[in-house]
């Protein structure tokens, strides 16, 4: 829809902006107000001897010429030694131009002196006027076949690109979506329109009109792009994005600061789903511009923890012990390994960082990891291993080593209420807890339900579908 508006507009400013040339073309002519460019100075040598013969010879031409022009035959022609000089009224200021121009033209003439008036008389201007427009009416009559001629053959192909863009199977066979498709026959559409236009401006003689009106349209679509300079990028970026898409339906993907599993592919923006259920709309220049992480293009994922054991306990019984949990677990894979690294030694801890690989076409990452974590901690407590809690030390003021001594030795109640109070009861799990009970692992197949919601429900075009290439 976004193509064919802009398509639509150009076209449409194209055709108000003909009207407005040929408009401009008529108001000058009949109100003279067309600048010419005077020449009142003849470029040429001016010969030694000059004679009464000749300055009336050019004299006599000159009136023949004005006798011969409707709106010069007022006149007056005075020559002297080669010096023209033009006297009389004229009806515009326009035909003033014309007289000293054409008394110019004459060989012989050294300068021309233009005395002329404009005739302000009403009468004869409206009058003048008149003329003009019966003389525009009757060309106007003349020339009213070769006119609605033009119209005729400009229907013409406007039908004939309005048939040829509704063959969709023609446009739909060479594009890779119905998005490319429907640009594809508007732009056939008004391709033959354009060119039934050139035909019909040809045939009216008026194709200098075409040179102006296609320059006035650069201008305008120059301006109408800065304008809605946003909405053009965007436009772009989706015919980018449906020739080559880096992702397809149901990947789960990360763009920019937003995550979640594609569903759409509109001309205007991507429709994520995210793992909470939310649509996210992100517009298709930033999507384009944007570092895209793909999760779901390779099937193999990997997911890591951390936990804390004490320091001192065997590091190596404690990684294999890990190790094996995970191991245990289903939906793990056997190769790449699972791992458990020594990350990072703290005061009161050691750090592990436990990880492993998945396939995510049988297993879901979250519930894994749920696992993973839940049967590592089984197993520390099973072999006894520690994870301590952090440990901090305490400064009490005004009291010194021996005062505390003293006073915990000897049970005050005030102090040892005090380190009691708001202290949460300790729950142990069972030793004999079910600690090797697998969780569920599956394929959490709920965002999927809501893509395919969300597929049959709307009425708006996928341009993932089809024969899109991906990157």
């Amino acid at each position: 829809m976004t193509a064919r508006m802009l398509l639509r507009m150009v076209f449409i400013v194209t055709l108000l902006v003909t009207p407005v040339f040929a408009v401009a073309d008529v108001l000058n002519d009949l109100l003279g107000s067309e600048s010419a460019t005077t020449q009142n100075t003849v470029q040429e040598k001016i010969e030694l001897e000059s004679d009464a013969r000749s300055d009336n010879e050019i004299s006599k031409r000159l009136v023949g010429i004005f006798t011969e022009l409707d709106t010069l035959e007022s006149v007056n022609v005075a020559v002297v030694n080669g010096i023209v000089t033009l006297s009389g009224t004229v009806p515009t200021a326009r035909g003033s131009e014309r007289a000293t121009r054409i008394a110019g033209q004459v060989k012989g003439v050294i300068e021309v002196v233009d005395t002329l008036t404009v005739d302000t008389n009403v009468s004869r201007r409206v009058d003048s006027i008149l003329d003009r427009l019966q003389l525009s009416a009757l060309s106007f009559i003349a020339a009213l076949p070769i006119f609605l001629l033009s119209l005729v053959l400009m229907a013409i192909f406007w039908w004939a690109g309005r048939r040829v863009g509704q063959h969709r199977r023609v446009f739909n066979a060479v594009a890779p979506n119905g998005f490319i498709a429907d640009l594809l026959a508007t732009l056939v559409r008004i391709i033959v329109t354009l060119a039934g236009l050139v035909l019909a401006l040809s045939l009216l003689d008026a194709t200098s009109v075409l040179g102006s009106v296609l320059g006035a349209a650069g201008i305008v679509g120059l301006a109408v792009g800065f304008a809605v300079r946003d909405t053009v990028e965007n436009f772009i970026a989706s015919i980018l994005l449906s020739l080559r898409a880096p992702f397809l339906v149901r990947d789960y993907v990360q763009i920019g600061e937003h995550e979640g599993s594609v569903a759409r592919l509109t001309s205007r923006a991507t429709i994520l789903i995210s793992r909470d259920g939310n649509h996210v709309r992100v517009p298709n220049a930033i999507v384009y511009k944007s570092i895209i992480i793909n999760f779901t293009r390779q099937p193999d994922r990997r997911f890591e923890f951390v936990v804390g054991i004490d320091t001192d306990l065997d590091l190596n019984a404690a990684q294999k012990t890990a190790v094996e949990a995970v191991y245990a677990i289903e939906g793990v894979l056997p190769h790449p390994p699972v791992i458990a690294l020594v990350t990072e030694l703290g005061d009161s801890s050691v750090t592990l960082t436990i990880g492993g690989w998945i396939d995510q076409t049988r297993s879901d990452l979250m519930k894994v990891r749920s696992e993973a974590i839940r049967q590592v901690k089984q197993a520390f407590d099973d072999a006894g291993i520690v994870m301590p809690e952090p440990i901090y030390q305490l400064r009490f003021r005004g009291l010194d080593a021996q005062t505390m001594a003293s006073q915990l030795s000897s049970g005050d109640s005030r102090l040892l209420e005090s380190l009691r109070k708001d202290k949460p009861p300790l729950i142990r799990g069972s030793a004999n807890a079910a600690g090797s009970e697998s969780g569920d692992t599956a394929v959490d197949e709920s965002i999927r339900q809501s893509i395919d919601r969300e597929l049959s429900a709307s009425g708006s075009q996928n341009l993932l579908n089809g024969s899109v290439k991906t990157e």
